[in-house]
């Protein structure tokens, strides 16, 4: 099959590279679609989508293909695959980075790093940039620097009826306001271009990690230095069972952990000063934290989480935590079923709330953490549904605590809970916008918003 004007690779099933050309992050989700286009640049997403509009074909963006749900890839449509445009440059005089929209995190680390630059860009590096950004954008550097929408300067957008436009604070801004927290739903983003802050090279960073009968205390204590740590401390918490890793005593192998992972965002020295309370506390298993690249802080759940391998999540945002709260999530991670999964919390504040809540379509800034039920098994595993159900047992156990949804940390909610988790003003906003640049809702495979009728 030929697209025309496409420079790209077009694939369609029994050719060579197609079958590898389908897989996505997530081993899970396996479908087949009836063209892949894998594009060179913007002209060939141009041509994609004309063509799938003359031919009435669904259509599928992928990215990184990193989305837990599987919105990279449909059946018996058109893939528009931007993995091939990975092009980055950095203007380390402005402060600014443009980045093609194939781009993996580790791609944009890999140049701004060359002059102690970042972007916040998630946790681990072979997540693409496109879905990260579009759904809000957490990671290590949020608390100190916001999310990635809050350091996004400009889209290059392919919309639905083949335009091409620019959405910036001065060109479209409303699209703009949508493309910070409304998913991939009005168009295809080519270009980003990121306002970059000064970090590392070297920063202080890594895990602590405790035996889990310590976990109501560390998660007490995670509430409570939280509370009183300035927006240089970035910190997550993490319950799962142990991996096998040089760093974890081979005595804590496969036993259950809760540990406290740590990045600080200002001089070494300080940052030392400001982290030993917590490198003290309650004599830790392993503390694996002190001064090291800020990419390979970046790189270091990289491993946990691989491709191919099978991921189904559910999630909460979360007000403070309280001592029920911490109860509920340490009988769940006492009940984790797979060494795989995990139960990672993330902690937002700082910079994140100081940006009003309706400047972006990112919706819940004043919440204190998001939390996410990861349950990940093997592709032979002969029992996958047990660990869907323990995901689906923690979820509905943390109902009473939860205040909403990452939109990013969605798996196969219903349209009521997408349109839930921006609440009903901010979704009629984000339809109006929907109609107006995606009417027939071509971008359907996504965190779907209807377009307002």
């Amino acid at each position: 099959m030929e697209i025309d004007g496409f420079l790209g690779v077009v694939l369609e099933p029994g050719d060579e590279g197609y079958e590898t050309a389908r897989q996505i992050w997530n081993g899970d989700i396996q479908r087949r679609p009836a063209v892949i286009a894998r594009c060179s640049g913007t002209a060939d997403v141009l041509a994609a989508v004309k063509f799938a509009r003359e031919r009435s074909l669904p259509v599928a963006v992928r990215g990184g293909g990193h989305a837990v749900a599987g919105h990279a890839v449909c059946d018996d449509g058109l893939v528009i695959d931007l993995s091939p445009m990975t092009g980055v440059r950095v203007d380390p005089l402005a402060g600014t980075v443009r980045a093609q929209g194939g781009c993996l995190w580790r791609h944009v680390d890999h140049e701004t790093q060359a002059f102690g630059l970042a972007v916040t860009g998630g946790i681990v590096t072979h997540t693409g940039i496109g879905g990260l950004t579009l759904g809000g954008g957490i990671g290590h550097l949020m608390r100190r620097f916001g999310l990635t929408i809050d350091n996004l300067a400009a889209c290059d957008v392919v919309t639905a009826d083949g335009e091409l436009l620019v959405a910036s604070e001065d060109e479209h801004p409303e699209l703009f306001w949508g493309l910070r927290g409304g998913g991939g739903n009005f168009g295809i983003v080519t270009s980003f271009r990121y306002r970059l802050q000064p970090v590392g090279p070297t920063v202080v960073a890594g895990l602590v990690a405790w035996p889990m009968e310590e976990a109501s205390s560390v998660l007490r204590f995670f509430r409570d230095v939280l509370g009183d740590a300035p927006d240089e401390v970035g910190i997550m918490a993490n319950l799962r069972l142990a991996p096998p890793l040089p760093v974890v005593p081979e005595e804590l192998h496969g036993k259950p952990i809760v540990s406290l992972i740590v990045c600080y965002m200002g001089p070494i020295d300080e940052g030392l000063e400001m982290l030993r309370p917590l490198r003290r506390f309650k004599n830790p298993a392993v503390d694996a934290v002190g001064p090291k690249p800020y990419r390979a802080h970046q790189a270091m759940f990289d491993a946990a989480y691989p491709h191919g391998r099978h991921y189904y999540w559910k999630a909460w945002k979360l007000p403070p935590l309280t001592d029920d709260a911490i109860d509920v999530i340490v009988d769940q991670a006492s009940a984790i079923t797979s060494p795989y999964s995990a139960i990672p919390i993330f902690a937002l504040g700082g910079a994140v709330a100081r940006v009003d809540d309706h400047a972006t379509a990112f919706t819940g800034r004043s919440a204190a953490h998001d939390i996410n039920f990861v349950a990940s098994w093997l592709p032979d595993d002969p029992d996958p549904e047990r660990h869907r159900a323990w995901a689906r047992r923690s979820w509905e156990a943390m109902r009473p605590h939860g205040h909403g949804v990452y939109v990013n940390f969605m798996s196969d909610e219903p349209a009521a809970q997408v349109k839930a988790s921006y609440g009903a003003g901010k979704y009629a906003r984000l339809a109006a916008l929907k109609a107006k640049y995606d009417p027939s809702n071509c971008f359907r495979f996504n965190q779907n918003i209807v377009p307002a009728r």
